[in-house]
């Protein structure tokens, strides 16, 4: 680790902007990163001004005019062995997103472990890129479907998964025949720096250049005119909703292509049949795990009122048990937030919800006694569902209400502008299938004595109304990655016209 970081922070002077082939090039402005765990500065980053960006997406085009012609299954085998050399780098990888964004060490390595998976779920999907075959009503014709690639795609990614939610893009936009250019965020870009340095090594093992492309810059510089760019058909971004919406109008008006995983407000029930030992367990994962900085963190539980006291009771026990620290030490389940910004918004929200009602439980406050951006996970009783809980607030603030039945616990459950993800704990199986149906949960992903957290790669992930409606990860989100062709030959003799139509 301490040699790694020694290699980043003799590199990351030169680290604006890059397209493979250490072909490192920067402007004059600097970022810092910080510690959140100490407030420290960790290194200073160059980053990349106009002129760089677009020598970027220059080398991004030509290198998609290539790329695009190799066959999928060979696509594979690049993605095949960017998995192995993750697999090299899990600990010192997964040990530097810790240092840098907050979270704790095994979340950390986890997070590289999600990159693994995925790079092997892509060399797999690399043999199944299928269309569809359709009879056509045309004698002699033949119907089919076919995918290819869409061009050089911007990844926008978010502080929280600073390398994992890349990799689901760009293992699948690689597989599928397209290039990206990666512009991560300003807080997290030190592990952007390490993935790119991987990803400059594999290319030149494989002698390919501006296939990974990197762009460390401002929103003026480089942020804006990835949205704005008409060279890039897709632009995957991961952050808030309010700047989802921008991301879709301006990308929108070009008639370009978006992929939106924007905010959650996920919410967990108990029915009065739950295993209790199992929903405490996924309730305290889901609401302080990464310190509440999951878009799929639990924000909200809904607990029946016949069971809310007990819950309530085994909550405060559990959250007493959590140890909050240094989040490179194996013994810390929760580390700090990643801003002192996002501290002072967190207590802002716990002061909103106060004032509309709520009783602190446990938490609102600081941890005084230490350096870095530490707080303790609150729980909030909530009398009803207000305008506070109904706001995504990306810290470790759980809501606690009731509620008397099932159908005025999906009510309240859907009664937000988000819908991400959402769990019910029950041993019911009537009542499971209840939420899971067309008149249960709206959210993208709907689960059953699991928590909101945790998504496996396999499954599409995404959510709709303000989350965004966009899919990554499994399933067949790759058709994002592909523009969709509908392909019909004529192999008979006679030039006859679909709905019978005749003509001349």
């Amino acid at each position: 680790m301490n040699a790694l970081l020694k290699k980043l922070r003799i590199l990351a002077v030169n680290a604006g902007a890059c397209s493979g082939a250490g072909l490192w090039e920067s402007g004059t402005e600097r970022l810092t990163s910080y510690s959140p765990a100490t407030g420290e500065a960790i290194a200073d980053v160059m980053l990349a001004d106009a002129a760089q960006y677009d020598v970027v997406v220059t080398r991004a085009q030509a290198a998609f005019l290539k790329w695009r012609s190799v066959p999928a299954p060979l696509r594979g085998q690049l993605i095949r062995d960017l998995g192995n050399r993750l697999r090299d780098f899990c600990e010192p990888l997964g040990e530097l997103v810790s240092l840098e964004m907050g979270k704790i060490r095994a979340e950390g390595i986890g997070e590289v472990q999600e990159m693994i998976d995925i790079c092997d779920f892509a060399t797999g999907l690399s043999r199944q890129l299928c269309g569809s075959t359709m009879h056509s009503e045309r004698p002699g014709h033949r119907m089919y479907e076919q995918w290819h690639p869409l061009g050089p795609i911007g990844i926008m990614s978010a502080f929280n998964f600073p390398v994992a939610v890349w990799s689901w893009n760009a293992a699948l936009a690689t597989v599928c025949g397209d290039t990206m250019i990666w512009k991560p965020s300003p807080m997290t870009p030190l592990t952007a720096i390490a993935v790119q340095h991987l990803c400059n090594d594999l290319m030149s093992d494989h002698k390919i250049d501006g296939l990974f492309n990197l762009t460390i810059g401002t929103n003026e510089h480089v942020a804006q005119r990835m949205l704005e760019d008409r060279r890039l058909p897709l632009i995957s971004f991961t952050g808030s909703c309010e700047v989802g919406k921008h991301v879709a109008e301006v990308v929108g008006r070009r008639m370009g292509k978006t992929l939106l995983e924007l905010g959650g407000n996920n919410a967990i029930i108990v029915e009065p049949d739950a295993d209790l030992n199992l929903a405490i367990r996924g309730i305290l994962f889901g609401a302080v795990g990464t310190a509440g900085q999951r878009c799929t963190t639990t924000r909200r539980l809904l607990v029946h009122e016949s069971v809310i006291e007990e819950v309530q009771t085994r909550l405060l026990e559990a959250y007493a048990q959590v140890k909050i620290g240094d989040p490179l030490d194996r013994t810390t389940l929760m580390g700090p937030l990643v801003s002192p910004r996002s501290v002072a918004i967190m207590f802002q929200a716990i002061q909103q919800a106060v004032s509309e009602g709520g009783s602190i439980l446990c938490g609102g406050q600081t941890m005084n006694t230490q350096p870095g951006n530490y707080v303790a996970p609150t729980i909030i009783r909530m009398p009803t569902q207000s305008h506070q809980v109904r706001q995504e607030t990306f810290a470790p603030i759980l809501y606690l209400m009731s509620y008397r039945d099932l159908a005025e616990a999906i009510t309240m459950h859907n009664d937000v502008p988000q819908g991400l993800s959402s769990s019910i704990f029950t041993t019911n199986l009537i009542t499971a299938e209840k939420f899971l149906s067309a008149a249960g949960s709206d959210c993208g992903i709907a689960n059953v004595n699991i928590g909101t957290s945790g998504a496996e790669i396999g499954g599409a992930f995404g959510g709709e109304k303000d989350t965004g409606g966009g899919r990554e990860s499994g399933s067949d989100s790759w058709k994002a990655y592909m523009r969709r062709q509908t392909n019909t030959i004529n192999w008979s003799t006679s030039l006859p016209l679909a709905q019978g139509i005749q003509f001349g």
